[in-house]
């Protein structure tokens, strides 16, 4: 999922976005220190799909505030 596809999703489902994409990474991170993972690239896609959630999220809060 790009920034121009987040964008186009509304707080409530971006909020849902960031918990299910921590949640499958925090799963991930619990399976590796038992096992080796088929992608281990798959933790890193996850972590900056969060941090590219969570910055927009933090855009949209911010623009917020300057309209007030």
């Amino acid at each position: 999922m790009d920034a121009a596809e987040i964008r186009q999703l509304t707080d409530d489902e971006i909020a849902e976005e960031v918990e299910r994409t921590r949640d499958e990474l925090a799963r991930l991170r619990y399976r590796r220190s038992y096992e080796d993972l088929d992608n281990p690239v798959l933790l890193r896609i996850l972590r900056r799909r969060v941090a590219r959630l969570r910055t927009i999220q933090r855009e949209r809060a911010s623009e917020e505030r300057t309209d007030e």
